[in-house]
């Protein structure tokens, strides 16, 4: 759509990278890596079936009972922003995996994917 945009495997990696990150934050873990290496549709299928598989395996009991906890969220630059993780999921993991899953859509769209809205919101 634009040249400074990231294209669609980065668009996936990045929408990843945020709800593992953000379940990992959440319940108090170490953050998980997954490196940035795919190049094909089977391998961004593959990274999301595991960051799935990863945010369901998350313990709930441990991010409900850290919603009022302050973490600090790097921001680049060697900057960091403070934010309880009730917060941080609302203005920071929700916005962020919603913008990347957007727009790796619409780049799928615009390249003909025959696929729509209910495609998006996984409604059958």
């Amino acid at each position: 759509f634009y040249p400074d945009m990231f294209p669609l495997a980065r668009q996936v990696q990045i929408a990843t990278d945020q709800v593992t990150r953000g379940a990992a934050r959440l319940a108090g873990t170490d953050l998980p890596s997954f490196p940035d290496v795919e190049t094909s549709f089977a391998q961004l299928i593959e990274r999301t079936q595991k960051a799935n598989a990863y945010v369901q395996a998350a313990s709930s009991e441990a991010m409900d009972k850290r919603a009022e906890t302050m973490i600090n969220i790097p921001v680049g630059g060697g900057q960091e922003l403070p934010m309880t993780c009730t917060q941080y999921l609302l203005t920071f993991v929700f916005p962020n995996f919603y913008f990347h899953t957007s727009t790796a859509y619409n780049i799928l769209r615009h390249n003909g994917v025959a696929i729509g809205k209910r495609d998006f919101l996984r409604a059958n």
